[in-house]
């Protein structure tokens, strides 16, 4: 077997391989583009770039629906058969949804620079992939024999919500209708990433934990899991309604939540086993983004007509404190683990995660406490540049392992 086959063989051995390894070079590349976008907006580069878009949507377009899914989807393949003891996801359908999507968003890029029916062509093609994905998804979901499907059931609606977000996003581009505009925004974060990420939290946090901490209890209340899937539905109800006062009823109900958990799976005790601890961390970022979300919405209910209270904060809380920190968690876990590598996070891995945090602090405080406008931009462009140093190192360290064989021999 040549060396080029090799290689495909082994992507193709396990749904993370191929997924995980495009999601990791398209976080360096949208993070690339838009760092060359900033550095023109803020003069730092004497070149006035032209895109066939507006560049804030196809940033919110390339993290939301064309970084994150590579993730979600290698795990999701990974998981949902182990979930409910069902038939595993054939290596056709997710090396096909793999595929499909990694030349959608190169055609996306290209069509930035080109015109805009490459634009509607990639994205077509990402929703071919994504399509897949689902009809495989499901159909784990319907034959398994499992009784509790609870998980599987939250995270195969929500794919179908981001699959909608994306087909909205390309009317949006047909028509110019604001009105598809608003949805793929909406539901991109709060009817597709939230849920995904408190389905897969509330399923995976107090698993892990249980396997490493002593006299471990697991609390899983499901209702709650219920309480904060529905008020991240309402928030984007609301926010596609314009109803920005009332969300923080919503957004308070979910903080409160996150913290409780929080506390009761082990925030403080995680911190004894690193690989851990990154997933603990991680998922505390999401009271303090529902915090920041319902103090911003409270203040605009308050009438002083200033919804912009904290700016950006919250979203970038929730999206690079939250999301982000638990792509690189639970991505890091999933590739030692089903690599046949010790699960243990190294020092080297776990600095780069404390990068990815430091990261998240640089972007929010410019929003939070007012400075000069020549420091905000120092102050975003470090987070952004900070996020891709550390992403990069984060890619080089692990994408090896992704073509080559397991290092204990079993398949996979």
């Amino acid at each position: 077997m040549n060396q080029s086959l090799s290689i495909w063989h082994h992507l193709a051995a396990a749904p993370h391989r191929s997924l995980f390894l495009v999601g990791a070079l398209q976080g360096i590349v949208t993070l690339l583009w838009w760092l060359l976008e900033l550095t023109g907006r803020y003069g730092l580069l004497q070149i006035s770039f032209e895109w066939t878009i507006a560049p804030t949507w196809a940033h919110a377009f390339l993290m939301i629906y064309g970084f994150f899914p590579f993730f979600i989807f290698g795990f999701l393949f990974t998981t949902f058969p182990n979930w409910m003891n069902g038939e595993k996801i054939k290596s056709r359908q997710y090396t096909s949804t793999c595929i499909l999507m990694l030349i959608g968003v190169f055609l996306f890029y290209a069509g930035l620079f080109l015109g805009l029916s490459l634009i509607l062509v990639g994205i077509t093609l990402i929703l071919i992939g994504w399509g897949i994905a689902i009809f495989a998804l499901l159909s784990v979901l319907l034959q398994a024999k499992a009784e509790d499907k609870r998980h599987a059931s939250i995270a195969s609606i929500a794919v179908i919500l981001g699959w909608l977000g994306i087909a909205s996003y390309f009317l949006w581009l047909s028509t110019n209708h604001a009105l598809f505009l608003n949805f793929t925004r909406q539901a991109g974060i709060w009817f597709f990433l939230l849920p995904i990420f408190l389905t897969v939290s509330h399923r995976m946090i107090p698993f892990f934990s249980s396997r490493v901490l002593e006299n471990y209890v697991i609390v899983r209340p499901y209702w709650m899991l219920w309480v904060m899937v529905s008020c991240a539905i309402g928030h984007g109800i609301l926010q596609l309604f314009n109803i920005l006062q009332f969300t923080w009823v919503f957004d308070f109900i979910l903080a409160c939540c996150a913290v409780y958990l929080s506390i009761v799976w082990g925030f403080k005790r995680s911190f004894k086993a690193s690989l851990l601890a990154v997933l603990h961390f991680s998922f505390a970022w999401l009271g303090i983004a529902m915090f920041l979300f319902s103090l911003q919405s409270f203040l605009f209910w308050l009438g002083d007509g200033q919804i912009m209270h904290f700016g950006l904060a919250p979203i970038h809380a929730l999206v690079i404190g939250y999301f982000s920190s638990m792509v690189i968690g639970m991505a890091s876990r999933v590739t030692l683990g089903h690599s046949g590598r010790p699960l243990i996070l190294d020092p080297f891995t776990w600095a780069l995660f404390l990068g990815f945090q430091l990261a998240t602090v640089f972007r929010l405080w410019p929003d939070i406490v007012t400075i000069m406008s020549d420091m905000y931009a120092f102050m975003y462009l470090s987070a952004v540049g900070i996020w891709l140093i550390c992403f990069i190192a984060w890619a080089i360290h692990f994408a090896p392992i992704y073509w080559k064989p397991r290092i204990d021999g079993k398949p996979g």
